[in-house]
């Protein structure tokens, strides 16, 4: 290779920009002395060439290469001062991943050649390492834009069901997907992957991360990885695991290909993104990208010691979006998603962290944070979906209900609530009315939508459904911590039997429970979301934090057809559809006089008597009716049992008619049956009348 020269090139496109001139490079770097880009053959082995960036332009260094072109393999060497305990830890031994990068070449293999303070140091009082890594260091591919993307579909808030499900584990034993797709992104845009999701009536896919990733040193020595990816070490790259390598393609563009497709069958796509953290957990971890380039910048580190992190992740390190150069790194990658995938929203991990305040703040949560102001105001993202986990293990960390309004938010209480009333009886009408109508306690009507609260019973944290009706304790073993890790609070039950059994009765039982709780979730007042395989049967053998098992535990179980809940959840979905009631825009009222929109609300005893005080708190619930009537003829009622005997309702006057009884596992086709104005619901059971007889 002939040597190369750079000119000053500008600071305005951050990252590898591919211009007629050739390619700019930039990369924020403020306490800096000087940053190296360095070039590499086509297998990213060899380093070819050194150029320094030769301007700066506030925390910016750039350089234009006019010999750039698109496929060009590059990382960077940033000098400065090594004083970890002034949050300064560079080292130009190690060559550092382009926080930008859209196409990453290589993995992290664990090794201590990627640290780069000296193995041999002290751990209190860590050197440099003078080793070099550049062969087996990570590095970005130059990338020639994708193009222009077709919008996703419109999908009407109170409509929205969401799909959580992990690309791979989707489809890596799904028998109607060819063998060379199943697992990847091509696989997920097959037509038989789709198929079910149609199948099933779900509006939005969520997908887990699919950033690239750098999997824990510690995992790797076991022989595992960080599978459902909460280990970013590159926010704008699709992870390269999960491409199929199929002639032509890359994972840029089969990702891009795969957004399309769920598109082309309208459906929504959201992405599960980490910009809480990254894979360089603690002070001990890899220096892959952020670390080398600008540590005290993109990191919250401990007042007292800046040579370590604070951690409010759980991961080793938390990402600081006060700083101007962070907030601008994420907000970027945001749009990316969006502009260069199609990408329809975002499901935010640990959304605290992401809007703590700095030390004089005490880094307390802040509702008006940059990055939540940031993203209000930004034309492209303010109109994407935002999807806040709105808690972490820092102070106050909890944070139900402070997001944006427009914002939705996970809600653990009503999956908590929902299996303390289904599974134990232990749940007082009060407070399973108070999630059935949508979690007033946590979402102001005066402020928030009535589909703020994205209602679910299991994610992909914790036991999946059927691991909640089969196991009491968790069974993660395999995770290689002694089972320390993982909810201890899972308010699960086993019906006798822990885990597999053929018992007939309990077999039923579980069924019946998992049916339950589908349908509590799909027709409560809010945004419905399912973990992907619960409507299967999917078991993790009682893993609750299979994070790290990228095998047959976490790859979906198409063959256990004998307890296939698919045609049930189909039919509970096109209910909600169908049916107004259950499509409430506004919150639901007591009565016709008090303010809003929503459909007015009775809730009553199993004889038609309305509840009084006592009802309402009794700490071990008991049956009750919900009449919902959001005008004469559309009127529905939920006849709710969660209690260990089976319960005759005597119904409000009228013609009711029967659509759907979850202790049954036979779904009704066609009109809705005619019922009479008794009628009894078998234990852990509900049933939805409806007053007209629609056909679904």
């Amino acid at each position: 290779m002939s040597l190369l020269s750079m000119l000053p090139g500008n600071a305005a496109e951050w990252g590898a920009t591919l211009t007629p001139e050739g390619v700019n490079f930039t990369l924020a770097a403020p306490n800096a002395t000087s940053v190296d880009l360095c070039l590499f053959d086509e297998a990213g082995v060899t380093e070819l060439q050194r150029l320094p960036l030769p301007a700066k332009t506030g925390d910016v260094w750039h350089g234009l290469l006019p010999a750039g072109r698109a496929e060009q393999v590059y990382g960077f060497r940033v000098y400065g001062a090594w004083a970890p305990e002034r949050g300064h830890r560079f080292n130009p031994a190690k060559l550092l991943l382009d926080p930008y990068a859209r196409e990453v070449l290589g993995r992290y293999d664990g090794s201590d050649l990627h640290w780069a303070y000296a193995p041999d140091s002290a751990r209190g009082r860590q050197l440099p390492d003078s080793r070099d890594n550049a062969p087996t260091a990570l590095k970005a591919r130059v990338c020639a834009p994708l193009p222009a993307v077709n919008p996703g579909p419109v999908v009407l808030p109170p409509q929205r069901v969401m799909y959580e499900l992990h690309v791979k584990g989707f489809t890596r034993q799904h028998p109607g997907v060819p063998e060379a797709l199943r697992g990847s992104y091509a696989g997920l845009a097959h037509p038989a992957a789709i198929a079910h999701l149609k199948a099933l009536g779900i509006t939005t896919v969520s997908l887990m991360p699919v950033a690239f990733r750098a999997d824990e040193e510690r995992l790797q020595r076991m022989g595992l990885s960080n599978y459902w990816g909460y280990s970013p070490i590159a926010w704008s790259a699709p992870e390269n695991r999960y491409w199929s390598g199929a002639a032509g393609s890359t994972p840029r563009t089969e990702f891009r290909a795969m957004v399309d497709a769920l598109h082309a069958a309208g459906l929504e796509v959201i992405l599960d993104v980490v910009y809480n953290h990254t894979g360089e957990t603690d002070e001990f971890g890899p220096t892959l990208s952020l670390r080398g380039i600008a540590n005290s910048t993109y990191y919250h580190l401990e007042p007292g010691d800046a040579s370590r992190y604070l951690n409010w992740t759980g991961c080793g390190n938390c990402v600081n979006l006060n700083h101007p150069v962070v907030l601008r790194t994420v907000m970027d990658s945001l749009r990316t998603w969006v502009t260069d995938y199609g990408v329809d929203g975002f499901r935010f991990d640990l959304a605290p962290v992401l809007a703590r305040g700095t030390r004089d703040s005490d880094y307390r949560f802040n509702p008006h944070a940059p990055l939540l102001m940031a993203i209000a105001q930004d034309p492209l993202l303010r109109n994407c979906l935002m999807v806040a986990e709105p808690w972490d293990i820092g102070p106050g960390g909890y944070q139900l209900g402070a997001f944006p309004p427009e914002w939705l938010e996970w809600n653990d209480r009503f999956r908590d609530t929902q299996r303390g009333a289904w599974l134990h009886h232990g749940t007082s009408r009060g407070a399973l009315a108070n999630r059935l109508a949508g979690s007033t306690d946590a979402f102001s009507p005066a402020h928030r939508a009535a589909y703020s609260s994205v209602n679910f019973v299991t994610a992909h944290d914790g036991f999946n459904l059927m691991d909640v009706v089969s196991y009491c304790q968790r069974h993660n073993e395999a995770n290689g911590e002694h089972n320390r890790d993982g909810h201890g609070h899972n308010l699960s039950v086993n019906h006798g039997v822990e885990g597999p059994t053929d018992d007939e009765q309990v077999v039923h039982a579980r069924a019946r429970h998992r049916r339950a709780l589908l349908a509590a979730t799909l027709f409560s007042l809010g945004t419905p979301m399912l973990l992907a395989g619960d409507e299967l049967g999917h078991s993790q053998g009682g893993n609750n934090n299979a994070y790290c098992q990228d095998n047959a535990m976490t790859w979906l179980q198409w063959d256990a057809l004998q307890h296939d809940l698919t045609p049930f959840v189909a039919r509970a979905i096109s209910l909600r559809r169908a049916l107004p009631a259950l499509q409430a825009t506004g919150w639901w009222r007591s009565h016709a006089g008090e303010a809003g929109t929503g459909p007015v609300v009775a809730w009553r005893l199993p004889d038609g008597s309305a509840l009084q005080a006592a009802d309402w708190e009794a700490s071990q619930g008991g049956p009750m009716a919900v009449h919902v009537q959001p005008g004469t003829s559309d009127a529905l009622l939920l006849l709710l049992n969660p209690s260990a005997s089976a319960q005759p309702f005597t119904l409000p006057a009228g013609d009711w008619h029967l659509c759907l009884d979850s202790a049954s596992a036979a779904v009704p086709a066609g009109p809705a049956s005619p019922v009479a104005l008794s009628v009894t619901v078998q234990a852990d059971s509900l049933i939805l009348l409806s007053a007209t007889q629609a056909v679904f």
